[in-house]
């Protein structure tokens, strides 16, 4: 290749140290690789010429071509402007420059033959366009270009300085002159011949100078494709990797624990969901390789059931077991809800929180160390180092995304091997995002709902509907039942949401006065031990209705609750709504969630809200959140960095994405090292990816 790729881009002929800083610092483009993966963001056809009598009054961006008959200066507000006359032979039109006049004047010339190209305005009877993009006519002709032109990112900086689209086009020239435009094929024939894809170094051009529509989808198929194929081949290895060299705790028989549970102590039957996720943990245990399962399964599936059997293989085959919850109040019921399980079977469980007494923590301690203690439950207190095991063999860990990869290998260290892994949550990730965030973990998905489960009525009221809500509130409370009343918090104006809290609290407390009504109230500004408390009095069920900011979301469970009211539902996202509807319908009583806006509602509120009243299925309600909210916002920023894509789109190219998952799988079943010959290409990239972090910083 005549040029490397890696030099630094300073080196381009017509960027020098300036423009390159400037590159650097608004785009992060250090190197030609980097230059040459700046994908455009949209392109206009540049086929047509427009005549100035034909324009329109609609704001488009058109090109014209005519002579300047002269300049003037108009003065205005803050400085002048500088307006030039551009004339063809059907009329005339303004071009009107607010920066950069001098430069202007002295570059541009009267009565030469200019091609200009922007958007028109339309003012005082005639046509105008501000800070037109000006070639001479005859450069215009001789500039290698295509009837696409590619638009690419910039930012404000940059068209101030002078790098204006026209600049970045005419680099992007230089560096395929530079090249040759020959570029390393980083597919396999086979695959090529297969998909009828482009090469590299045809989609490279298409993709900046397109040679007409059909070029321009088929270079962009190519490049999603490369892109989305080389993440799954990353984490399908990464999870392979794993397998052969990672070893785990190996539970090679189903004993005394697990049968009796299973046939005298079962609560309920088991889903056919649970029965197949079930399998699939015992398989992985039975292997000579550490387990690491993600188990997805909505609100109310049926998780911790299959959390716990899946301990007692634990307790069959010798070893400890922990569950570690994200806060204080889930540990306690999912401690609470295991010791009745535990009871009939002789298990010892114990609870580690931060707030156990010093002298209980000695004893659990002891025990654990001694291997008396079979089961411990807690919250982050569980990774300090003084928490010792005899022999972890399995770490559940309750809600993964609250907790990072730092603390997560703090359980790894627990062992001379690390323990099993299985991951829970009650956030449905939808597949395509699973698929690449999570890509290396195994994915069990729990979809059904346990027997007699009566699904949550979900309706949309109106704030002038209050009083008949409050209505249907005494009734339910009337028949034994209790209420959630949930306000937003966000966290940018904090007083503004404290404010409506109390405003929402005290208009309850005058409809359900005392001592008739019992009302809790539960919000971020409390101390822990009165939230403990407050919230302790719901679940005994000395109050009827509990008043309280987003704090509730996670994991409380009162049988008894049959009524959710979201406040300002609007405010909250899709899979904020999701889990607080999820707090209810816990019980054998019909369930009912109501999500209360005001009159104004955005096109996307109204989504959400749609989508809330017509569906309870967690996976689909995920798939619309992430066309909301795109996949950056929904992983959390600890996750976000994996998706940092050029091109591809997870939402819109899902079924890219399990095209190249699909070939990623079956190529590296045949060759996992990739030493086959005709997968020379691959190795050569995924190194030169090893090499450099970002993973488009090699595909080429």
């Amino acid at each position: 290749m005549s040029a490397n790729l890696q030099t630094p881009i300073d080196y381009l002929k017509g960027v020098g140290p300036n423009r390159a800083d400037l590159l650097r610092s608004e785009l992060g483009i250090q190197t030609y690789q980097d230059l040459i993966n700046l994908f455009p963001n949209r392109y206009i056809d540049r086929t047509r010429y427009y005549k100035i009598d034909e324009l329109q009054q609609n704001n488009a961006e058109v090109q014209v071509i005519g002579r300047i008959t002269g300049f003037r200066e108009v003065a205005q507000k803050r400085g002048k402007r500088l307006v030039a006359d551009f004339r063809d032979d059907t009329g005339v039109m303004e071009l009107v420059w607010f920066r950069g006049q001098k430069w202007i004047r002295d570059s541009l010339k009267t009565g030469q033959t200019y091609v200009i190209f922007g958007k028109t305005n339309w003012f005082n009877g005639k046509f105008s366009m501000p800070h037109p993009d000006m070639e001479l006519q005859s450069e215009h002709e001789s500039n290698l270009r295509s009837a696409m032109q590619a638009i690419y990112p910039s930012t404000e900086k940059l068209s101030n300085k002078g790098i204006t689209n026209r600049v970045t086009t005419k680099i992007m020239q230089q560096l395929f002159l530079e090249t040759k435009g020959r570029f390393i094929e980083t597919l396999p024939d086979s695959l090529l011949a297969e998909l009828k894809l482009l090469s590299k170094s045809e989609a490279l051009f298409n993709i900046h100078f397109p040679k007409n529509p059909e070029l321009l989808a088929r270079a962009q198929f190519r490049l999603k494709f490369e892109e989305l194929f080389y993440i799954q081949l990353q984490l399908i290895i990464k999870n392979l990797i794993h397998k052969s060299k990672i070893k785990g705790f190996t539970f090679d028989k189903v004993g005394d624990y697990f049968n009796t549970f299973y046939k005298e102590h079962l609560p309920f039957d088991l889903t056919n969901a649970q029965k197949r996720v079930l399998k699939e943990i015992r398989q992985d245990l039975g292997s000579n390789a550490q387990m690491n399962r993600l188990l997805q399964g909505d609100v109310g599936s049926g998780k911790t059931i299959v959390a716990f059997m899946s301990m007692l293989m634990g307790l069959d085959n010798g070893f400890q077991c922990c569950l570690m919850a994200p806060t204080a109040i889930l540990s306690v019921q999912h401690y609470q809800g295991l010791s009745e399980l535990c009871k009939p079977l002789g298990i010892s469980i114990s609870l580690l929180t931060g707030s156990t007494k010093t002298s209980d923590r000695k004893i659990i301690h002891e025990n654990l160390e001694n291997g008396d203690l079979q089961i411990l439950i807690g919250t982050h207190a569980l990774l300090e180092d003084k928490v010792k095991f005899k022999n972890l063999g399995l770490a559940i860990i309750d809600e993964q995304h609250r907790f990072g990869v730092a603390q997560r290998s703090k359980l790894w260290h627990k062992n001379t091997l690390p323990p099993n892994i299985l991951v829970m949550t009650a956030t449905p990730i939808p597949r395509t995002l699973a698929m690449s965030v999570y890509g290396d973990l195994d994915i069990s998905v729990i979809d059904e709902l346990p027997a007699g489960r009566k699904p949550i009525k979900t309706v949309h009221r109106y704030d002038s509907n209050r009083l008949k809500v409050f209505k249907f509130i005494r009734d339910e409370i009337a028949l034994g039942r209790q209420v959630y009343i949930v306000y937003p918090l966000i966290q940018e104006s904090e007083k503004m949401d404290y404010k409506d809290l109390m405003d929402g609290y005290e208009s309850v407390a005058r409809e359900f006065p005392m001592p008739d009504y019992q009302i809790s109230i539960v919000h971020g500004k409390m101390k822990p031990a009165d939230k403990d408390f407050e919230m302790e009095r719901f679940v005994k069920g000395e109050t009827q209705i509990m008043v309280a900011t987003t704090v509730i979301e996670v994991g409380v469970n009162v049988p008894n609750a049959s009524v959710m009211i979201i406040e300002s539902a609007e405010r909250f996202g899709l899979s904020q709504l999701h889990q607080l509807r999820g707090r209810v319908g816990r019980g054998a009583e019909q369930s009912y969630c109501i999500l209360m806006t005001g009159h104004k509602l955005s096109q996307d509120s109204k989504t959400r809200l749609e989508t809330m009243v017509r569906s309870s299925d967690g996976f689909e309600i995920a798939e619309v959140d992430l066309k909301l909210r795109g996949p950056g916002d929904i992983m959390g920023t600890q996750q976000s960095g994996v998706l940092n894509l050029r091109i591809a789109d997870i939402v819109k190219d899902k079924d890219i994405l399990q095209q190249a998952r699909y070939y990623a799988k079956n190529i590296l079943k045949v060759d996992p090292s990739l030493a086959l010959p005709e997968n020379k290409a691959i190795l050569h990239t995924y190194r030169q990816m090893s090499k450099y972090r970002n993973i488009w910083n090699y595909i080429s």
